[in-house]
Order: structure tokens, then sequence, then C-alpha cells
């Protein structure tokens, strides 16, 4: 019996060897080392607030938004002291500094903000808010005027209304702003997502539930309508408005109070974001499947240092709220650029390197040579070790480089496809009549598609000065043997 056995195990591991050798004749295999490194990518991390890369931060725990920048002279170091590195700067401005005249934009407003943004290697999260809670922070003053002095109960803690919202003065000029701002910036290469305001205090949703049904479909429509190629996000409000974005649109989602473990809780009978909104909502409100094609962007309850001074929060409920945060697939996290705490940075670093999408080259094969003029077949194995996918379109690439020509083939592959987990892409490119023979370098990167340069960086060794990584070699020559 054990004789049988061994020779039934020989016989085996021989017809193993065979069918691998049959399958991968002369076959290079390269398994790329994965890196541990904190990635800083487009669309996926912190973000300044109201800032850039390499502007001062917040002070203390305080900080600003709702007025046009107040810009900082810029040294030409983009790091962010005591803040992660970022890709995105975030500007959240009322409308009545947008249009302080009716028709009458201040479009410079926002090209500087982009211009800024870009030049200091992020994208802009764009919020127009329609109003605050004071009077500077109104409704422009020419629709004041259409409507009268506030009325008292306007400002009731339910709606937070400085205008009824069901006005169709209301409906008529927001939605024509959102409309004249879609017609100069949707799919602005610059701008990673709209975050939809529609009604209440800082545009954050207060009383949307208690819109009328055709006032919250005009709202919510004029986005849909005017920024089809632009990703969007709407706050965590209420059923009939989240489910309606969702159903209508590919409208991801956000909240502005992670890490709410009891703020308020004496003043609330106990009730809390973190244990009993944001659990229930996502999935009530339609909003549990929406990571899946749109982003997750999720803004701090205070800030990290008032995390820490004020709710005397520990490594235990930080740890909690981020993995909290994971689970709900977040993208990208505002900390209102205020700064991280010394003690939590292995936190934050554990945290960042989760967040959004990772990807990890774990093995490409293909052949060991190729002829110009032929077809060469490659297989790879990736890992998404992020929780969610890439949200804006980037061009896989693969690229035989020498001394005497190099050639760039462009891969027609979905990324946005590219769950968390395990991705099996096998493709094949045609190699040009003209290539010289000779010994090239494989390799391989994710572009930005506008200017065919690498753009996202992956979780392995070998990246080159030029941003794409290293695989492996290959020989193209007209004969095989």
């Amino acid at each position: 019996m054990k004789y049988c056995l061994a020779v039934t195990m020989i016989v085996c591991a021989f017809s193993l060897e065979l069918y691998a050798q049959d399958r991968y004749p002369d076959t290079t295999v390269v398994r790329p080392k994965e890196i541990d490194s904190v990635l800083v990518n487009p669309g996926i991390g912190f973000m300044t607030f109201q800032r850039f890369n390499g502007d001062t931060l917040n002070a203390g725990a305080g900080w600003t938004e709702g007025f046009p920048i107040d810009y900082q002279e810029f040294d030409g170091d983009l790091t962010n002291p005591n803040h992660p590195a970022t890709s995105i700067a975030y500007f959240r401005v009322y409308w009545k500094f947008l249009e302080p005249e009716m028709d009458k934009y201040n479009w410079d407003m926002l090209d500087r903000a982009l211009k800024t943004a870009a030049e200091r290697g992020q994208d802009l999260h764009l919020r127009i808010a329609p109003y605050g809670t004071e009077s500077k922070r109104d409704v422009p003053d020419w629709l004041r005027a259409m409507f009268g002095p506030e009325v008292p109960d306007s400002l009731k803690e339910v709606e937070r209304w400085r205008v009824n919202a069901d006005d169709p003065r209301y409906i008529k000029y927001f939605t024509k702003m959102v409309h004249d701002l879609g017609n100069r910036y949707d799919g602005h290469p610059d701008i990673d997502l709209i975050d939809m305001s529609i009604v209440g205090w800082w545009g954050e949703g207060g009383g949307s539930a208690q819109l009328q049904e055709s006032t919250r479909k005009a709202l919510v429509d004029a986005y849909l309508d005017a920024f089809p190629h632009t990703n969007k996000v709407m706050l965590l409000t209420d059923e009939k408005t989240n489910k309606y974005g969702r159903e209508h649109g590919n409208v991801g989602w956000r909240v502005d109070c992670l890490g709410d473990l009891g703020f308020w809780a004496k003043d609330q009978g106990g009730w809390t974001h973190m244990w009993d909104y944001y659990p229930e909502g996502i999935i009530e409100f339609g909003m549990g499947n929406a990571w899946q094609t749109a982003p997750v962007t999720l803004e701090i309850c205070g800030t990290l240092l008032s995390w820490r001074d004020r709710q005397h929060y520990g490594l235990e409920q930080v740890r909690y709220i981020f993995d909290q945060a994971l689970k709900w697939h977040i993208s990208s996290f505002n900390a209102k650029s205020s700064a991280v705490p010394p003690e939590w940075w292995p936190e934050v670093n554990r945290w960042l390197k989760k967040m959004g999408y990772r990807y990890v080259l774990r093995r490409i094969s293909y052949p060991d040579f190729v002829r110009p003029h032929s077809r060469l077949a490659f297989r790879t194995w990736w890992e998404n070790k992020g929780v969610a996918p890439i949200y804006h379109q980037y061009t896989l690439a693969l690229r035989l480089k020498s001394a005497k020509r190099a050639e760039v083939f462009y891969l027609n592959e979905d990324l946005r496809k590219w769950l968390p987990g395990d991705i099996v892409y096998n493709d094949a490119v045609f190699i040009p009549v003209d290539m010289p023979e000779g010994v090239y370098d494989l390799q391989i990167a994710v572009l930005d598609p506008r200017t065919l340069k690498p753009a996202v960086k992956l979780a392995n060794e070998g990246i080159q000065p030029d941003g794409w990584y290293q695989l492996g070699k290959i020989t193209v020559r007209e004969t095989l043997k």
C-alpha cells in the first residue's frame, strides 16, 4: 500500500510538472515584492481643507470654512508639518461669494483654487453651500432682498433653513447656479468630486426630509444633470433624498461627524453619530453598496486634537473609529487641516495603507522571447488591498524599453472595476513590425490618460525615476531558436 501511494505521488508530481511545462513553455514568471509604505495616490487619503499642500495648518483645535481661501505665501516646500501628504484639497465656499450679483459669477475664485491645487499635486473637492449660520453667511444679498428679512421660525434646528427651500425662487436660482457651475466645470480633470449641497446650514442637508417631493427632485436633479462626467457625493441625510440621488445617478456619500462617540450625548439622550446614526443610515438610506461605483468621503467631528484634548479619546477609541470608516469603504478623509497628535501617527499610517485602493501586483508571466509583428500574451494576478476601487479612469500600460527603443502598449482595462480582493487580468499586445531585435526591460505603470505619465503608485518595489515599475527582461528577435 505504501509503495502504491509513493508511486502515485511520483506520477502526480511528474504529471503536474509536464502540465506546467506544457502550459507555460519558455515563460518568465515574476513575483514583484510588496512594500509596506504609505502611498500618496489620486483620490484617496487625507485632504487639506481651505488649504493646499505646503500651507500652515490650523492652529489648535479650530478651523475655517465657507469663505474664500486666504492664500498663504508658498515657499516651494510641499510638506504638511504634523499632517499627511495629500492628493486632495477641499474647498467649501458659500453661494454668496460665488454669485455676488445675480448671474455674475466669481469664476476667478474657483479657477485660482483649481490652479493652485494642480500646482501642489492635488485635485479639488468642491462644495458650494447655500448659506451658513450667521448673517454674514447668508444667501446672496440679491436673493435675500427678494425674500425679505428672515422669519424667526426659518432658523428652527429641525430645518436649518435661512429661506424656504420649497419656495420656487430658491429652487429656480439655486438650480441655475448649479447648472452654470456644471457648464463651466463638469469633467474638469482637476476636480476629484462635487459635494452636492442642496439645503441646510453649511449645505449639510438639514431639513431635507421635510422638502416637498418636487423640490427634492429639482435640487438633486440639478447636480445629476449638470455634472454627468464628474464624481459626486451627497451627505447622508434622509431616506427619501439619498435614495432618490442614488437611484437616479451614480452618487456616493459623505458624513460630517466621523468620530462622534458622545460629543453631545448628554444633551441628546445618549444619541451619537457613530453608535446610532451612521450604521443604520448607510443601510436604510440606500447607500450600503454605493462605494462599489462612487466615492465615500468622511469628515471629522471636531479635530484630531479635540478628540484627544476635549473628548479624551485613547488609542482604543481612535482605532475603533478608523476601523468603522474602513468597514464603510472610506476613500478620503477631511481632518480639517488640523495636526495629527504625535502618539497617533502609527494608527494613522495603518489607516492610510487601507483607505481607498491599494494595488499590489502579485504575479506576471510572459514569454521569454517574442518576434516582431507577433503577439505578446501575458497573465497577471493583482490584489487590491484597500477597501474601495479607484473612481477615475486611468490607463494601465506595458512598456518595452531598451537603448534602441521604448514602445508603450496602452491596455484596454477598466481599473474602476477592480474591487477589493484578487484580480486576474490576462491580455496580449502586438509587437510592431519594425521593433529592433534585442533585450528589453518589461515595465508596467498606471497612467494619467491626459498626460500619459505614471499617476498611480503600486505597493511594489521596482519603481523607476520616471514612475514606471521594472518587471523583468524580454527578448525580441526574428528567430525563436
